[in-house]
């Protein structure tokens, strides 16, 4: 009988910080990173090799964590997507790697901050223009002042081909993020 009161407890502590806001924060920047290391797979999987750089699925799971929670758990699902997602399927490829982490870096921080003054879809304009241009930035700063290469990477190349995905982002990713947030009851 003990053991089966001491039974209940342990689930119902289990079940309470399942529920807290911090166990729901650590619970969907665990399975938001899961799908930034699936979603690209999907994508490459149905649409073939460039479907990455067209509909920029590993960007959606780190736009939505941005929404719904914030800054460190967006950009700690930007850094496990792409370090995970090439450990586990070589892509991004290495030569990449660093920088696709940088720029959804800062596709994560940009939109936690700007969503805390703006609505959702405001702030994703804004992520998506000013996200760009600070990424442009960093590759002028990587070839110009520290002379690494890019390895043909191009702001203006990756806005291109990214419409499809950048539509994508605009069309959903606030829809997602709010069904989310009222679903699993998270005070902003």
């Amino acid at each position: 009988m003990i053991e089966k009161v001491e039974s209940i407890k342990k689930q119902n502590r289990l079940v309470e910080a399942l529920t807290s806001t911090k166990g729901k924060y650590i619970v969907g920047t665990l399975l938001l990173s899961g799908i930034g290391i699936a979603l690209p797979r999907i994508f490459h999987i149905l649409a073939g090799a460039d479907a990455g750089a067209t509909f920029l699925p590993m960007h959606i799971a780190v736009l939505i964590a941005a929404l719904i929670f914030g800054g460190i758990s967006s950009s700690i699902v930007a850094g496990s997507s792409v370090i995970f997602s090439y450990l586990l399927t070589g892509m991004p490829a290495l030569a990449r790697l660093p920088y696709m982490l940088i720029e959804l870096v800062i596709y994560a921080v940009l939109l936690s901050v700007l969503n805390k003054k703006f609505n959702s879809y405001v702030s994703l304009i804004a992520t998506i223009i000013l996200g760009r241009v600070l990424y442009a930035g960093v590759l002028f700063a990587a070839i110009n002042v520290l002379g690494l290469p890019t390895y043909g990477i191009s702001v203006i190349d990756s806005i291109v081909t990214g419409l499809p995905g950048i539509l994508i982002q605009l069309i959903c990713v606030p829809f997602i993020a709010k069904t989310i947030k009222q679903g699993i009851h998270l005070d902003k």
